[in-house]
């Protein structure tokens, strides 16, 4: 039997890399993919070291906006990773290549103040990174969007549940809460998705990937995304201390508002909008995208909003709401202790 003939995208992913690397580089062999459309291939140069091409079909994903925030990050001191060569315009770059593992494949219960203390560096290296007029911004517009995905793929497509009007006004409530979380904290650049899933060993650190939807924000926000991450659960003792150790530091700089429990509030609400909007878009990824794995992990966000939504009393009903029609569905997980 022949072997199948390659497609042509794989055909100038090979050009591509060749033309970089001499005629002699290995056919780039897939590495990984996200949750977007880029996907990441592993080849040689001709002293055999090893290189990323990063593949971003141009009808699909516009690698630019990577480029531009690789750049603003690398100028203010944090640690992404080296372009070597380019092509933007048909979606292809040259990237070094850091390793096979990310974090999250390295991380464990006696590394983990480690790991996440070398996180917290480069987060505050890059909250530190001034903003020009115009950059995007987490307005209100973004917050609902993002919230609208919950009760559309998660409830609606993903578990067939539609609100009642009563339901529907306390969803409404609840987004009110949420999208007032958003304007008061101390803003800034946020990544948008600060997890060890997107962290890289990196020499004594760690490099930052998955930058590109960064936006101004509030800071705390990449703060509960590293410490209530999506694939990856810590006991709340250990958490309460990475959240104050990350808010003695961004305090020192600047960064943060004096007082933690004003601090912890923002941590909170904000949290409860970025696990609702995951659960929206994790069932968008099953349904739209064909990509199953990220759903099993929905247990885990439904564990952070019932842990989450019984301290905050405007919040009640949306727990209420939660606990009747969607628990009985999916059991929230078992956090560590």
């Amino acid at each position: 039997m022949s072997e199948a003939t390659p497609a042509p995208r794989d055909l100038e992913r090979l050009a591509f890399a060749r033309a970089h690397l001499g005629p002699a580089a290995p056919v780039p062999e897939r590495a990984s993919s996200d949750a977007g459309f880029r996907s990441y291939w592993r080849t040689r140069a001709a002293d055999g070291s090893p290189r990323i091409v990063m593949d971003s079909p141009p009808d699909r994903e516009d690698v630019r906006p990577w480029l531009a925030m690789q750049a603003r990050l690398r100028t203010g001191g944090v640690r992404v990773p080296g372009v070597l060569a380019q092509d933007p315009e048909n979606g292809w770059l040259l990237l070094e290549d850091l390793g096979a593992n990310t974090v999250l494949q390295v991380i464990d219960a006696d590394s983990a103040d480690r790991w996440i203390g070398r996180a917290f560096e480069q987060l505050v290296r890059l909250q530190r990174i001034a903003l020009p007029d115009g950059f995007p911004a987490y307005d209100e517009a973004l917050v609902r969007r993002e919230l609208a995905l919950f009760p559309e793929w998660f409830l609606g497509r993903h578990l067939g549940l539609a609100l009642t009007p009563s339901e529907e006004r306390v969803w409404q409530a609840a987004c009110a809460v949420l999208v007032a979380a958003f304007r008061n904290p101390p803003q800034g650049l946020v990544h948008r998705d600060f997890i060890v899933r997107n962290l890289m060993p990196a020499g004594d650190g760690v490099a930052v990937l998955d930058f590109q939807d960064a936006v101004r924000g509030p800071l705390a926000y990449d703060v509960l995304s590293l410490t209530k991450d999506a694939f990856v659960s810590w006991p709340q003792a250990r958490v309460n201390g990475w959240i104050s150790d990350y808010h003695h530091a961004a305090r020192d700089a600047g960064l943060s508002r004096a007082d933690p429990e004003a601090f912890r509030r923002d941590l909170d609400l904000i949290g409860v909008q970025r696990h609702l909007k995951v659960l929206g878009i994790f069932a968008r990824l099953l349904h739209r995208d064909a990509k199953p794995r990220y759903l099993a992990d929905a247990p885990r966000f439904l564990a952070y909003l019932d842990h989450t939504l019984p301290q905050y009393p405007e919040l009640a009903d949306l727990h209420a709401l939660l606990a009747q029609r969607v628990f009985p569905r999916i059991t929230p997980m078992a956090l560590p202790a």
